[in-house]
């Protein structure tokens, strides 16, 4: 396809399907846009109503912050918000659509929920092609379906009173169009006391040109419960922006125990501008576990709000930026009760002029008492023309507490590359051997498939880095 862009050994994701047949809606936001989406789904009235004071709020917010990368190149006016291949959801591998089935294929999501998931969703452009999940997570009375199927059940209850209540339309711009656009997504709930051993799992897979993709993830962990849900993206690269802004909210009982990991494999014409928040109770426990390597520009920083005595958050993370690439990335922890703990570890590499810059914010509330909290980032640029940047701020209005910040910032060292040469390797191999290291604390917290393919990714990135 003349359209489409290749970067070199990005043959895994860099190969686009047909859309013959598509249904697409015409590019720019309208209140007509909206009132069809939501009629396509037979929404409830409040979920409309929704839409609407969002695309209000949309169109007053204004396009950019003050800081950060440019996200000029992003004209709405170009980006359909809706786009859709017309399959029925499947919870039948076989009932999938084959040019769908072929893709997922190549992205190697059957194999890994035959491996070892608990459940698969998937989900190709604005819907949820195919759902899936083991009998015996069912029998334990979690629930993981798509959010729109579950928005017509019994659950309509509880999605309406969480919906949009961690991340609100009043948030910023994209979180406004996100909740007057939004389609397609998971739900799931995993009941008191219930631990699913297997983790559970959503791919998103952006295949349209000029569109955008705006799923949203809802999660409610009750009280002493325990999940593992892993969630990963990618996308063809094309000649024009492409948008994501989706959204996850994820609620956090007392006693239980949420970890939500992520590999972000965006093309490099993707504008990401995603939104994630976590609420924890009391005793809980929140774990975020994030790899980025993909898109044109990321705007990408998970909220936690520790709002139960003891209640605790880690963040592990990892961006690579190569060229053409500026990714905006961190993580915002939020607390308010005593015994607090929160702790965030992250690591960027950069290379080919790309630009990696980490933020990280933590508020201590007056009545935090005792709260702890330590930052920890470490930057690697890989030659003279990229930038690591390390942004921290801490808002401390608790004098019991106790908060801990540490940066870094190098290169590879050439003693280092001059003695794995004398071992054998090519430069390379040894500066691969180098940066694996770096990135090892993060790959070895993901299930193994997912190291795996973290460790082919920043492989591929190396190659074409000497010279």
């Amino acid at each position: 396809m003349a359209e489409q862009v290749r970067d070199v050994d990005r043959r895994l994701y860099d190969f686009v399907m047909p859309e013959e047949g598509y249904e697409r809606f015409d590019d720019g936001l309208d209140e007509e846009v909206v009132r069809t989406i939501s009629a396509k789904k037979d929404e409830p009235d409040w979920m409309l109503e929704l839409r609407l004071r969002s695309l209000e709020l949309y169109h007053e917010i204004p396009m950019a912050p003050n800081w950060g990368p440019s996200i000029a190149g992003l004209d709405m006016d170009n980006i359909s918000t809706y786009v859709s291949s017309g399959a029925e959801q499947a919870a039948s591998w076989e009932d999938v659509p084959g040019e769908i089935k072929d893709t997922f294929e190549r992205l190697g999501i059957p194999q890994a929920e035959r491996a070892y998931l608990a459940g698969v969703g998937a989900q190709y452009d604005s819907e949820l092609v195919y759902h899936n999940m083991q009998d015996s997570a069912a029998k334990m009375g979690v629930v993981y379906s798509g959010i729109e199927e579950a928005l017509h059940g019994e659950y309509e209850g509880l999605i309406h009173d969480t919906f949009m209540r961690l991340v609100p339309p009043t948030d910023h711009k994209f979180a406004a169009l996100h909740g007057a656009v939004w389609s397609g997504g998971s739900f799931v709930y995993v009941p008191k006391g219930v631990r699913v051993d297997y983790p559970l799992q959503s791919y998103f897979r952006l295949n349209a040109k000029g569109a955008g993709q705006f799923e949203h993830t809802l999660i409610i962990v009750e009280d002493g419960a325990d999940l593992h849900f892993i969630e990963g993206c990618s996308a063809p690269k094309y000649n024009v922006a492409n948008l994501h802004a989706g959204a996850v909210e994820l609620f956090v009982g007392k006693r239980a125990h949420l970890r939500y990991s992520t590999i972000e494999n965006w093309s490099k014409n993707m504008y990401n501008l995603n939104t994630k928040r976590a609420r924890v109770e009391e005793d809980g426990v929140m774990e975020w576990v994030s790899g980025s390597f993909g898109s044109h520009v990321s705007y990408l920083y998970p909220s936690t709000q520790l709002v139960g005595a003891r209640s605790s958050c880690e963040y592990t993370g990892i961006t690579f930026a190569g060229s053409g690439q500026d990714l905006d990335t961190g993580c915002k922890m939020v607390m308010t009760a005593p015994d607090t703990r929160a702790s965030v570890s992250a690591k960027s590499i950069s290379k080919g002029g790309g630009v990696s810059t980490f933020r990280s914010e933590v508020v201590i509330g007056r009545k935090a008492d005792r709260a702890a909290a330590s930052v920890s980032c470490a930057s690697l640029m890989l030659d003279d023309e990229s930038r690591s940047d390390t942004i921290p701020a801490m808002d401390i209005r608790n004098a019991t507490a106790q908060v801990g910040h540490e940066a870094t910032i190098g290169r590879i060292s050439d003693d280092t590359v001059a003695y794995l040469m004398s071992r054998g390797l090519s430069e390379a191999e040894a500066r691969t051997i180098v940066v694996n290291g770096f990135a090892n604390p993060i790959s070895k917290e993901l299930p193994m498939e997912y190291a795996v393919e973290m460790n082919n990714l920043i492989k591929l990135e190396m190659e074409g880095a000497i010279g």
